[in-house]
C-alpha cells in the first residue's frame, strides 16, 4: 500500500489522485502496484463507470519513474533490491497496457509537468482515452536526457506520430506544451488552469456513464484557447531532418539549418547519450508496425540491456545523484556507436515463452 495514490469514487467515477507533489508524483513500485490493484477492481466494478486520474499538485500529473530509485537498485547485487528494479519496469509495462485498452473512459488531467512514466500512465487508448492538457501542462519523453530511451509505450505512440514528430520529440527528449501535444496527437483537449475548478464539480456531479461526452462538451468552448505551437510551423522543417536515416544523418542535416528551432534541437541532441539515440532510433523505427503489446515487450528487453550496459545509471549519477551534469556516456562520440552495438540492445534476453511480458495480448 502507499499514501501517494489516493482514491474515491464519486457519482460512479472512479477518482485517482497521485499525491506525491515533492517529488512531482514519480512513481514508485508502491505506486504502480497499487494503481494497477485499483484499475483491476474498478474495470470490472459494475458501479464505476469512468476512471478520472489527476494530482494533488498543479505543478505535476507525474515526472516519470522513480530515478533515483533506477540508481540505487541498479547497482544492488543481483539477489538484493536489483529484483525490486526487474518487478518495477515489468509491472509498470503491464499497468501501460492496462491503461491503454482499459474498456472504461480513461480520463486524465494532464496539468504541469507530465514526462516519461507520467505520459504512460496518461495515455489511455483511442477507444477510450481522454487526455485533457491546460496552458502550464510540459510534455517530454527525455529519457535520452538519463542514458534511457522513450519507454512505457513511447515505441508505440512516438512511432505513430504524424510524420518525423515521434523522432523530433524522441530523439532530442524537448518539453512541448498544450497547443503542441493536440498537434501531435498525444492529448484531446485543452481546458484552462483557472477553468479546473468548474471541471471539477462537473466530475463530481456528471454521473460516470456521461462523463466523457460531458467533458468534451465542457473543453469545446475552449478549443481556440490552446494558443499557438511551434511544431505545426516547424514540420516541413522536422520532416525533411529528422526523415534522414540514421541519427549521424539528422544531425548532419541539422548543422546545415539556420533556424533557432533546429539549433535547439541539434544542442539538445549534442547533450544525449549516442548509443541511446541510436537505439531510440532503432526502436520506434521498428515500433511503427508492431502492436502494442509487442512494443512493451521490446522495450522491456530493451530496459534490461540497458542497464547490463549502464548507460541510464550513468546518466541518473551526472543529472540526479552528483548533480555535475557530465555524463560519462559509452561510446561518448555518435561515430564511435556501431551497428553491432545497437543490435545487442535487441537480442532476446528471454526465450518467448519465459518473457516477463508474454501474457499482454
Amino acid at each position: 500500500m502507499t499514501d501517494h495514490v489516493l482514491t474515491r469514487v464519486a457519482n460512479g467515477t472512479g477518482i485517482i489522485t497521485l499525491d506525491r507533489p515533492k517529488a512531482l508524483n514519480s512513481l514508485s513500485l508502491a505506486m504502480v502496484r497499487r494503481l494497477t490493484d485499483v484499475l483491476l477492481a474498478w474495470r470490472d466494478d459494475a458501479s464505476v463507470a469512468a476512471v478520472v486520474l489527476t494530482s494533488s499538485s498543479e505543478k505535476a500529473l507525474c515526472a516519470g519513474g522513480d530515478i533515483r530509485f533506477f540508481f540505487e537498485a541498479g547497482h544492488a547485487t543481483p539477489t538484493g533490491n536489483s529484483a525490486l528494479l526487474e518487478d518495477f519496469f515489468t509491472e509498470e509495462y503491464a499497468l501501460n497496457h492496462l491503461i491503454h485498452f482499459y474498456r472504461k473512459p480513461y480520463i486524465s488531467i494532464m496539468d504541469g509537468v507530465v514526462m516519461g512514466g507520467g505520459m504512460g500512465i496518461a495515455q489511455g487508448g483511442p477507444e477510450t482515452g481522454l487526455r485533457i492538457v491546460t496552458e502550464r501542462t510540459k510534455m517530454a519523453m527525455p529519457e535520452v536526457n538519463i542514458g534511457l530511451f522513450p519507454d512505457v509505450g513511447g515505441s508505440h505512440f512516438l512511432s505513430h506520430a504524424p510524420g518525423q514528430l515521434g523522432n523530433y520529440l524522441g530523439l532530442t527528449g524537448l518539453t512541448i506544451g498544450a497547443a503542441d501535444a493536440l498537434y501531435v496527437g498525444l492529448a484531446d483537449a485543452f481546458v484552462p488552469g483557472a477553468q479546473l475548478a468548474e471541471l471539477n464539480a462537473l466530475i463530481e456531479a456528471t454521473p460516470g456513464a456521461q462523463l466523457a461526452d460531458a467533458i468534451r462538451s465542457f473543453a469545446a468552448r475552449f478549443a481556440a484557447d490552446a494558443g499557438v505551437g511551434t511544431l505545426e510551423a516547424q514540420r516541413p522543417a522536422i520532416d525533411g531532418h529528422f526523415g534522414a536515416g540514421s541519427v549521424a544523418a539528422i544531425m548532419a542535416s541539422l548543422e546545415k539549418g539556420e533556424h533557432p528551432f533546429l539549433q535547439k534541437a541539434l544542442a539538445a541532441m549534442r547533450q544525449r547519450s549516442p548509443l541511446m539515440m541510436c537505439v531510440t532510433h532503432e526502436m520506434l523505427l521498428r515500433g511503427a508496425s508492431m502492436d502494442v503489446a509487442d512494443c512493451l515487450r521490446m522495450e522491456r528487453s530493451l530496459v534490461r540491456r540497458n542497464f547490463e550496459h549502464g548507460e541510464v545509471l550513468e546518466g541518473v549519477r551526472a543529472l540526479v545523484i552528483d548533480k555535475d551534469n557530465a555524463p560519462q556516456w559509452n561510446p561518448p562520440r555518435l561515430e564511435e556507436v556501431t551497428p553491432e552495438m545497437v543490435e545487442r540492445f535487441f537480442e532476446p534476453v528471454w526465450p518467448e515463452h519465459a518473457h516477463p511480458l508474454r501474457h499482454l495480448v
